[in-house]
């Protein structure tokens, strides 16, 4: 700034041989001095506002920033698929588990009955198949026997046919010659009975044949029906020993499930399960938070908004460590409304004394999966959110 000097101070340093300035002369000098202090006063508050400019342009237009930003997972809740009583439970809350480590153990005696059960039905399946596919063959067998004993029975009618052709024929040749008294009466009673013999005979031969052919169509019959049941399949692929092998694996399967595992990498939560308990299928036991996928929520006013877009990078601090640890993320998306709008009682904005409200939009920030495994977070934690709408 410029130095003040006062009128005193000029005389002390003016020459003890110079006259005293006149008064008009004195008013000058201080007009001078006041506009040169007016004029560096005016210039020092012209550079500041620049300076607040160029700030505001080259950096506070290329960043919107929030504290209003939480640290969010997608939880996985550990729940049993089938009910039992518990039998061991292997973990505690705080517990970082990795996916497929064991965390409870449901008593497994009834499971591993209906598995034996379900594997003995496997059993009785296959031999029943078995069994049907052998009673085919033999069905098989019995037709051509019963073709055969078609065979014969149509001879037997064929020969029982010339029998009675030839006893009738006999047998009018002697009533033609026993008008004439060249047969004897008992000639002619024995060409009768011969007559009603072949007659017989031949009756016969035709209830064997319709029998021959009832048996060969009902041998065909079960045939049919046993080839019905079997199908083109082998005995591993017929209907019943799939079924069959359906039961055990779901007897299997519920075993299996007696064993409950952790679905993904994370920390133990909210363990709501204690020994002997008798859990319900779909009951929560427990909670996981994977830590190393977490992400942020950043609740951004709706006035912030015009420049963010997907993909652009973002710098976040955690009050948990503090601003030295900076983690780098980028925007992924925005919400599909605003918190107001999914909460519990939504704001009812028809009714006459409404008021305004700058609402906030929540945008999903993905992190840096290696920066989140030296400083890990916890779903929840407050984070400060700073991104750059210039890229």
């Amino acid at each position: 700034m410029a130095e003040t000097i006062y009128l005193d101070d000029v005389a002390s340093r003016a020459p003890h041989n110079e006259p005293p300035l006149d008064e008009a002369t004195q008013q000058a000098v201080r007009n001078t001095r006041r506009t040169r202090l007016f004029v560096g006063l005016f210039g020092a508050a012209a550079l500041v506002g620049l300076a607040v400019y160029a700030y505001d342009v080259l950096v506070i237009e290329k960043h919107v920033t929030t504290d209003n930003a939480y640290v969010g997972a997608d939880v996985a809740q550990v729940t049993p698929l089938i009910a039992g009583p518990v039998k061991a439970v292997l973990v505690q809350d705080t517990q970082m588990v990795r996916r497929g480590d064991v965390l409870v153990r449901l008593d497994d005696t009834d499971a591993a009955i209906a598995l034996a059960r379900a594997q003995a039905n496997l059993v009785d399946a296959e031999r029943r198949v078995r069994g049907v596919v052998d009673t085919t063959a033999g069905l098989t067998a019995q037709i051509a026997a019963r073709v055969a004993d078609q065979a014969r029975a149509q001879a037997q009618v064929t020969s029982a046919k010339g029998d009675l052709e030839r006893a009738r024929i006999d047998l009018a040749r002697r009533q033609d010659l026993a008008a004439s008294g060249s047969v004897s009466g008992e000639e002619l009673t024995s060409a009768q009975n011969a007559f009603t013999t072949a007659s017989a005979n031949l009756k016969a031969a035709e209830a064997s044949l319709a029998s021959a052919n009832a048996n060969r169509a009902a041998a065909a019959g079960a045939q049919a029906a046993s080839s019905v049941m079997i199908g083109d399949e082998s005995i591993d692929t017929n209907p019943e020993v799939l079924a069959a092998k359906a039961e055990r694996d779901q007897a299997q399967v519920n075993l299996d499930r007696t064993v409950i595992r952790a679905p993904v990498d994370g920390v133990v939560s909210r363990r709501d399960v204690q020994v002997g308990q008798r859990v319900q299928a779909g009951a929560t036991l427990m909670m996981i938070a994977p830590i190393g996928q977490a992400y942020v929520d950043a609740n951004f006013k709706e006035v912030q908004l015009a420049k963010v877009r997907p993909g652009q990078p973002v710098i976040l601090t955690s009050d948990l460590y503090g601003d030295h640890v900076k983690y780098h993320g980028r925007v992924v998306g925005f919400s599909g409304g605003t918190g107001a709008a999914f909460a519990v009682v939504p704001a009812q904005n028809a009714t006459g004394n409404w008021i305004k409200v700058v609402q906030r939009l929540p945008v999903r920030i993905a992190l840096d999966p290696q920066e989140l495994s030296q400083h890990p977070l916890r779903v929840g934690l407050s984070m400060n959110a700073d991104i750059n709408v210039s890229r």
